[in-house]
C-alpha cells in the first residue's frame, strides 16, 4: 500500500498547473533544471522550429539509483534474498549449495562473491517455476512491508522526490515516460504504477522465459528457469526498440549501465536530452561512481560533457531526496 505523504506528494504535483510544475520545487534552480525546463519549453511549444508533436514525445528512465536507491544493494537482491529463505523448506539441497547456504546463514556477503553467475543462479531459483499471477502475488506482498535495512524506511518510500515531480511534470507537458531497466520487468510491473505513475505497459526490463500452458484447463502463463532477455546496456536500445518501436527524445540514468540508452537517444536528429544523476551526497543518501560495484559511474560521466548530457549532483541540485516522511 501506498504511504500516505507518498501518495499525497504524487497527487499534488500532478495536479499543479504549468506555471507551478515547471520550478520542479525541489530542484535547486541550477544547470540542470534549467536545462530541463528549457527542453521541455521548446519541443512543446507549437511555433518553436524544435516542436515535437505528443506521439514523439518519449522519456525513458532508468531505475535503480535513478528513480530510487540503490544502495547498500539493489532492492530486487533483498527480495531474492528473502525468497530463499522463504523457499529453503522446499530446497533442502540450498543448505550445501553456494549462494543459497552463505544466504540462509546471513552471510550476504559470501552469497554475492560468486559475482554475476550466482546472482543469475539465485533470480533462476527464486523468480522461475511460478505462474505470472503467483510471482505477482509474492511482489505486491514483498515490497508492501520491505523496509531499507539502514533508514528503516519502506522501500517504496526510497524513492527521488526530484524525480517524482519530473515525471509528473514531463506528463504534464504529454510526455510518455517509460522504466528502462536492469532490473526484473515483472518484479517492477506489481509497484509502479502506484509509486511512479508510470503503468506496466510501461515499464522494460530483464526477462526470464514464460511459456503458455493449460492447468486443469484454465490457460496459464509459466515463468520458466531460463533467461530470455538482460535489458541492461547495449541492451537497453534493442528493449527499448521491441517494446516502444519509437527512440526516446529524453533519457535518464545513473551509472555506466545507461550509456548505450543515454548515448542512443541523444545521438538521434532532431531535439535530444540527456541526464545523469551523480549519486554525491553521503549525508542524505550515498556518495558512490568510479569505484562502486553497484551503479558505477565512470565512462558515463566522462562521456557527458561531450555529449551535451546534464549531470545532476545530488548534493548541490536537490533540495530534498526522498519524500517527507510519515507521522
Amino acid at each position: 500500500m501506498k504511504t500516505p505523504v507518498l501518495a499525497l506528494t504524487i497527487a499534488l504535483v500532478a495536479t499543479l498547473p504549468s506555471s507551478a510544475q515547471a520550478p520542479l520545487t525541489s530542484w535547486q534552480d541550477s544547470a540542470p533544471k534549467q536545462a530541463i525546463t528549457a527542453f521541455v519549453t521548446k519541443v512543446t511549444t507549437k511555433d518553436s522550429p524544435d516542436f515535437v508533436p505528443p506521439a514523439q514525445r518519449i522519456a525513458v528512465f532508468d531505475n535503480d539509483g535513478t528513480l530510487w536507491s540503490e544502495q547498500p544493494m539493489y532492492f530486487q537482491a533483498f527480495f531474492a534474498f528473502d525468497r530463499v529463505k522463504a523457499l529453503a523448506p522446499q530446497h533442502p539441497e540450498w543448505k550445501d549449495k553456494e549462494p543459497f547456504a552463505s544466504i540462509l546463514k546471513g552471510d550476504l556477503k559470501a552469497a554475492l562473491a560468486g559475482g554475476e553467475h550466482a546472482l543469475l543462479e539465485l533470480v533462476i531459483a527464486t523468480h522461475a517455476n511460478t505462474t505470472t499471477e503467483e510471482f505477482d502475488q509474492a511482489v505486491s506482498s514483498w515490497i508492501a512491508t520491505a523496509r531499507h535495512p539502514q533508514s528503516g524506511r519502506l522501500l517504496t518510500d526510497m524513492v527521488y522526490q526530484p524525480m517524482l515531480e519530473l515525471l509528473a511534470f514531463l506528463r504534464h507537458h504529454q510526455f510518455k515516460t517509460f522504466i528502462v531497466s536492469g532490473g526484473g520487468i515483472e518484479f517492477m510491473r506489481p509497484w509502479a504504477e502506484r509509486v511512479y505513475g508510470i503503468p506496466p505497459e510501461q515499464v522494460i526490463g530483464s526477462s526470464i522465459r514464460t511459456r503458455y500452458e493449460l492447468r486443469d484447463g484454465k490457460p496459464t502463463l509459466l515463468r520458466l528457469p531460463e533467461i530470455n532477455f538482460i535489458d541492461d546496456k547495449a541492451g537497453k536500445p534493442v528493449g527499448i526498440h521491441q517494446h516502444i518501436g519509437r527512440r526516446p527524445i529524453m533519457a535518464f540514468g545513473n551509472s555506466d549501465g545507461d550509456f548505450e540508452m543515454l548515448s542512443w537517444t541523444t545521438s538521434g536528429q532532431g531535439p535530444r536530452f540527456g541526464l545523469i544523476v551523480h549519486h554525491d551526497d553521503p549525508t542524505r543518501e550515498f556518495a558512490y561512481d568510479r569505484s562502486s560495484s553497484i551503479g558505477r559511474l565512470d565512462k558515463a560521466l566522462d562521456a557527458a560533457p561531450s555529449n551535451g548530457w546534464s549531470v545532476v549532483s545530488m548534493k548541490n541540485d536537490w533540495l530534498s531526496i526522498h519524500p517527507p516522511k510519515a507521522d
